[in-house]
């Protein structure tokens, strides 16, 4: 039962977001929670004295945030909610899973736990800076309230599960170490994140459909390049630095549940449809990966 359920969660959790979106919305208040927790977990297992950062990780960071506001730029002249979606698809910030996948590729897995932590931590900054110019709470707010105003809720998420990380770890060891050890549990963690998020999308978009259908089909092509894109395009410069499939991961495997909620939380909600199906456009990307490595493998074995 545990390894059906390790093997087809995603699937699981995709089903149950759709099917049940009515009843999983009342549960939407608890996403920032989850998230905080997940982040909390994946913290307590890193190795600090691993983590060292590069110029290759400067360079996907430059491309994370002069991206994501470049191609913002680029699109909204034609459609704000379009230019919205495909920004906060490069502007979200590394999965936290990324570390993992790179490990089943082969790839450097401390490069990518690296870039994992200072994409989520510096996104607690750059995420107000950004919505605080194009989102909602900056038509009614000054920059400098919108900024402070978003920050305060979204700094809490990201940084503090941190800080309690490094704490726990110099004051209780053993808990640390058993927090350490319980990965599974952020695995379901997210499962039940994705759920709730999935379905606050579906839910939206069943309400909206009637008049959004044809843009809800081009942002659901324009993630679907995003992510292929970004996945080539980190392989592409990885390649430069010997990090080839650390390069892939960090830069094209996101945390959509991170970027949904942010989504809609702050922009509108129609482009929360972008980060939704990145996750499975991601998650696709990786199975074709694994299996594709897999076969390599298996290939070499018998020649």
């Amino acid at each position: 039962m545990k390894r059906f359920l390790e093997k087809n969660l995603l699937p699981i959790a995709i089903v149950l977001g759709i099917v049940f979106h009515k009843q999983l919305y009342a549960l939407s208040f608890a996403t920032p929670y989850l998230l905080s927790l997940m982040l909390f977990i994946t913290y307590s297992r890193i190795s600090w004295s691993s983590i060292k950062i590069t110029r290759f990780h400067y360079i996907l960071l430059g491309i994370q945030y002069i991206g994501s506001a470049l191609i913002y730029l680029a699109i909204r002249p034609f459609n704000e909610v379009l230019a919205q979606s495909c920004m906060i698809c490069v502007l979200a910030s590394t999965a936290t899973s990324a570390p993992v996948v790179t490990g089943l590729l082969g790839g450097s897995i401390s490069t990518v736990a690296a870039y994992s932590v200072i994409s989520n931590l510096s996104i607690a900054f750059m995420a107000p800076l950004f919505f605080s110019i194009i989102g909602e709470t900056g038509k009614t707010l000054s920059f400098g309230a919108s900024f402070g105003y978003i920050f305060l809720k979204v700094m809490p998420i990201l940084i503090l599960p941190f800080l309690a990380s490094l704490l726990v770890q110099k004051t209780a060891p053993k808990l640390h170490r058993k927090i350490a050890s319980a990965q599974i549990v952020s695995f379901y963690l997210w499962a039940v994140a994705l759920t709730i998020v999935l379905g606050s999308v579906t839910r939206f978009v069943v309400s909206h459909s009637s008049s959004n259908f044809l843009l809800e089909i081009i942002i659901a092509v324009s993630s679907l390049l995003i992510c292929l894109l970004q996945f080539g395009f980190g392989r592409k410069i990885g390649r430069k630095f010997s990090f080839v499939v650390a390069g892939g991961q960090s830069l094209g495997q996101k945390n959509t549940i991170l970027a949904i909620w942010l989504t809609q939380t702050y922009l509108n909600p129609i482009a929360s449809l972008g980060p939704g199906l990145y996750v499975l456009w991601q998650n696709l990307i990786n199975s074709w990966q694994i299996w594709h490595k897999k076969r390599y493998e298996e290939n070499s074995k018998t020649s």
